[in-house]
């Protein structure tokens, strides 16, 4: 079901990204801008680890290093079918994991400090399984692909306001209403936002159900995240950004604001816990 939501949800970007371009320039407008935003997003694609490890001073653990963490990585992996990921560890209080890589063979799992010492062996079980069920389902090339259509969407957005400006598009010059393409430069831009956090939502509940059924049981996944929800709006990461929020297991961001929830790249903390407990039960 997650999959048919997103394969939806992409599609309806690219029907914005294809009539957005059309009516700015034509297809070869749409294009433009998808090969823009395709050359910076598949870029940060191809080195996603290394970008966002670096960025977080992640530091490559061994057995011997952090022998229950790796242990945990290792047995979830064999489970799961997937080649042995990365482990690194970040030095940081703020409980919390993300995974990266752009395939199965290349990919990495990242834990914070805080979340070693705050979790049960069973609790990071469920979250490891969770990062492995992303690496799984190739989530950052979906997520990837997402923001390159989203972007170029933004690029022509630009494009349109300095077309408009200097009196050159294709609406005007055809006779069409000025409003209209104002509408489309402002709704368009926000539709294709929406969207990808759409995608995000979509594919964090995946994960949590695909994590639950790794490490065996969803009642580890939803009792972390309990812990992660309450410990993250008290000791938000510093160093964490808009841009990167997306790949932790739950927001590292401050979520008190009601704004900053609705435009939230992660679904309600309680609506997953929700499904993790009907799981669980074989409601689900």
């Amino acid at each position: 079901m997650n999959f048919i939501k997103t394969a939806i949800l992409l599609a309806a970007l690219s029907a914005i990204l294809i009539f957005f371009g059309d009516m700015l320039g034509g297809r070869q407008g749409a294009v433009i801008g998808l090969v823009f935003a395709g050359m910076m997003n598949f870029g940060s694609y191809w080195f996603s680890d290394k970008i966002i490890l670096t960025m977080y001073r992640a530091r490559q653990v061994t057995e011997e290093e952090a022998p229950e963490l790796v242990g945990i990585v290792r047995e979830l992996s064999m489970r799961a079918g997937l080649p042995m990921p990365k482990v690194y560890i970040m030095n940081n209080p703020t409980p919390n994991a993300f995974a990266t890589g752009r395939n199965p063979r290349h990919s990495a799992v990242a834990v914070t400090t805080g979340i070693m010492e705050l979790l049960t062996k069973e609790e990071l079980s469920g979250v490891i399984g969770h990062e492995l069920s992303h690496i799984q389902n190739r989530d950052i090339l979906i997520s990837t692909v997402a923001a390159t259509i989203a972007g170029a969407i933004s690029y022509l957005s630009h494009i349109a306001i300095w077309a408009s400006m200097f009196g050159g598009n294709r609406s005007s010059r055809e006779g069409g209403n000025p409003f209209v393409l104002l509408f489309m430069m402002i709704v368009a831009p926000m539709a294709a936002m929406i969207i990808q956090m759409a995608i995000s939502r979509s594919r964090e509940f995946g994960a949590d159900r695909g994590g639950a059924k790794i490490a065996g049981n969803p009642l580890y996944l939803a009792d972390a995240l309990r812990k992660l929800g309450y410990y993250n709006n008290r000791i938000p990461m510093q160093t964490a950004n808009e841009a990167t929020a997306h790949m932790f297991i739950v927001s590292p961001l401050r979520g008190g604001n009601s704004m900053l929830k609705l435009f939230s790249t992660h679904p309600p903390l309680e609506e997953r816990i929700k499904r993790l407990e009907a799981m669980a039960m074989g409601r689900a």
